[in-house]
């Protein structure tokens, strides 16, 4: 059984709508004013200079893959913190970082300014060195829209995107009329990402008592890397190969197209903005419906073909009179038509990102990896056939179309095997009866470790934190947190950090897919078998186990259980999903214990489920595992738990 209920589907799709429909009014407008920006720099500069405007853009746009990056980690980051203070340690971490990766943009593209501009045939290398101006703001920026978006402040975004323009469309304006034309039209683009960086700082708590756990950091930063650096490949290399391949006219004329069309893409942004944080902070099993994808598939699919048929009907006479009399096709196709071919293609493109970021909102998303192929063939594709400007566009819709074929049919597939498979047989599923927090976790965990010898030095000081806690409290729960990893850091550590934790109900029918943890002389005496049944056959069968401290420890629980006498404590289980095989990562003698008596319900059991918990050395021993486990090893080393307990201990003196 989940934990889902209709109502709580509902919520889901409501925000998804809500948060959508308010970007959607922000884009709205910021597109509004992005086209008043194109329409006046292609007015004044004329189908040449705003070709070459619209190529140094579209480089800052390419290198918008990293800013891209950082915004949806921080939005996934910020969305799955429990904590406000966790949710701010999240942000300064990755913020630290993004400075330092647009430091290196800004770096590579000024050394490689001049190669740049003769590729594009640019009148001044000046207009790369601004460029690396924008890009050093434009990547910090990207974490900063990350935690707004991650914490719902969806109305703050939408207007930090306003500003943004705003100060675009206005600058650009102001240049034009000194006289500076594109230099000053650039300079005005850099401003405005300066002025839309200093205009969204967040309002962070108090610096947070411990670190957030980040060592997902790095993979996750990667997979968002990937995917954009495909988007933006997909979304922008055509504008810069046609200003290479085509006439500067021909070019001007093409990026009109490209911008127009482009607005669609700019609609479904609004939509895949809203879902993402809202499915990132979503339960395991509320992922599982359908709904929340087919809402946002639906948004973009109505939006996209209204705005492609508005295209497609305007007449050719209203985009003259908007960009200037040198905008006007002469060949057999006219402007309507590209614009809504364009289109097209950017409506079935927007559903194919749909799909992977409903993906990549809780786990690491192997179609990232398919988009970016896919971009190096558009490119391939576009240098082999670029006869003409609809052939250009031609070539991308195809890719489009495989792309959506190649990202839907596997997801499609993958869930319907797992709505079949629960159909099949519903009563082969763990019962969960509630969602919890890790704090609830820690605690539970802590309340049968306390009397361990490497406790000891700091047992009296914080038994009562232990033994009555407090999960509201902020302190305790980071206490509590550094006590575990005196002992556990590196058992916890392991754990993917999209794991949802919720307290389960254990029948007899599936003791079959449970297995003690794989440690100490539970090696011995599974032999290979660590299922808990076999186990407790194994020790029921053996008189030797009673002798040793094993044993005793096991007859001890047992006759606690006989008598009534002990609180069997809690036990926490992993596992990919209700269905699959668990592992028992803390309680082992108190569940075997329990099965040996018959009274697994004196066992309070947690279970925390995860579709990447397959990838964790203590569900699955495999040898990546291992080397991914020793490699934590070094990087936990850096910081002793013990430094930490003791700081936080000595902040209340």
């Amino acid at each position: 059984m989940s934990v889902v209920s209709p109502e709580n589907s509902k919520t889901l799709r409501g925000r998804i709508i809500s948060g959508s429909v308010v970007l959607l009014s922000g884009s709205s407008m910021a597109t509004a004013i992005n086209l008043a920006y194109n329409v006046a720099v292609a007015r004044f500069l004329g189908p040449k200079g705003f070709g070459t405007a619209s190529a140094v853009y579209t480089l800052l746009t390419i290198t918008s893959a990293v800013t891209l990056a950082f915004q949806i980690v921080s939005t996934k980051a910020v969305a799955q913190q429990a904590s406000e203070e966790a949710r701010d340690a999240a942000f300064r971490d990755l913020q630290q970082i993004a400075w330092g990766c647009g430091a290196l943009v800004a770096l590579i593209l000024i050394v490689f300014e001049r190669g740049i501009a003769n590729y594009l045939n640019l009148s001044s290398s000046m207009l790369v060195v601004l460029l690396a101006v924008a890009a050093a703001f434009y990547v910090p920026l990207g974490t900063r829209r990350g935690y707004i978006q991650g914490a719902f402040g969806f109305k703050s975004l939408a207007k930090n995107l306003i500003v943004e323009g705003a100060v675009r469309l206005l600058g650009s304006l102001l240049m034009i009329y000194l006289g500076f034309g594109v230099l000053g039209v650039i300079g005005a683009n850099a401003a405005a990402i300066a002025v839309a960086y200093f205009a969204i700082a967040p309002k962070l708590t108090a610096k947070p008592l411990i670190p957030v756990r980040m060592s997902y950091a790095f993979r996750e930063i990667t997979q968002a890397a990937i995917f954009y650096s495909g988007q933006v490949l997909i979304n922008n290399c055509d504008i810069v190969l046609v200003k290479h391949f085509f006439a500067p006219e021909a070019a001007g004329l093409y990026a009109a197209v490209a911008m127009v069309g482009r607005v669609t893409f700019a609609f479904s942004t609004a939509v895949t903005n809203s879902m993402f944080p809202v499915v990132a902070s979503a339960q395991h099993a509320q992922r599982k419906n359908l709904s929340l994808i087919a809402t946002s598939l639906g948004l973009v699919l109505a939006v996209g073909s209204i705005f492609a048929l508005a295209l497609r009907v305007t007449p050719p006479g209203l985009w003259t009179l908007f960009f200037g009399p040198s905008f006007v096709f002469n060949g057999v196709y006219s402007f309507p038509y590209l614009l809504a071919l364009y289109a097209i293609t950017t409506v079935i493109y927007s559903l194919s990102v749909v799909v992977i970021t409903y993906e990549m909102s809780y786990k690491i998303a192997n179609t990232s990896w398919l988009q970016l192929l896919i971009s190096g063939v558009v490119i391939a594709g576009i240098c082999r056939f670029h006869d003409s400007l609809r052939q250009v566009i031609m070539v991308q819709l195809i890719l489009m179309v495989v792309l959506l074929f190649a990202v839907a049919v596997p997801f499609l597939y993958q869930y319907f095997r797992g709505q079949s498979s629960l159909a099949k047989d519903p009563s082969d599923s763990l019962r969960l009866i509630r969602h919890i927090t890790e704090d609830e976790v820690i605690a539970e965990f802590m309340k049968s470790e306390l009397e361990n010898e490497a406790y000891s030095k700091y047992r009296e000081q914080l038994r009562a934190i232990v033994t009555h806690p407090d999960l509201s409290s902020a302190e305790e729960n980071a206490k509590r947190r550094a006590l575990l990893f005196l002992r556990h850091r590196s058992l916890w550590k392991e754990l993917p950090t999209n794991t949802d934790w919720y307290e389960a109900e254990i029948h007899l029918a599936d003791l079959d897919r449970i297995r003690v943890f794989p440690r100490a002389h539970w090696r011995k005496l599974a032999r290979g078998n660590f299922a808990v049944t076999e186990v407790a056959r194994r020790i029921q069968s053996r008189d030797k186990i009673n002798t040793s401290l094993f044993g005793a420890k096991i007859s001890d629980i047992r006759e606690g259980i006989k008598n009534e006498e002990r609180k069997l404590g809690s036990v926490v289980l992993i596992g990919i999903n209700e269905r699959e095989p668990f592992t028992i990562i803390d309680g082992n003698h108190r569940f075997v214990s329990a099965v040996l008596e018959g009274r697994i319900d004196r066992v309070k059991v947690l279970c925390g489920l995860s579709p990447e918990m397959a990838q964790c050395c203590w569900y699955r021993t495999s040898v990546p595992n291992l080397a991914r486990y020793a490699r934590n090893l070094v990087q936990y080393g850096v910081r002793l738990p013990e430094t930490e307990l003791k700081s936080l201990m000595g902040r209340r003196g």
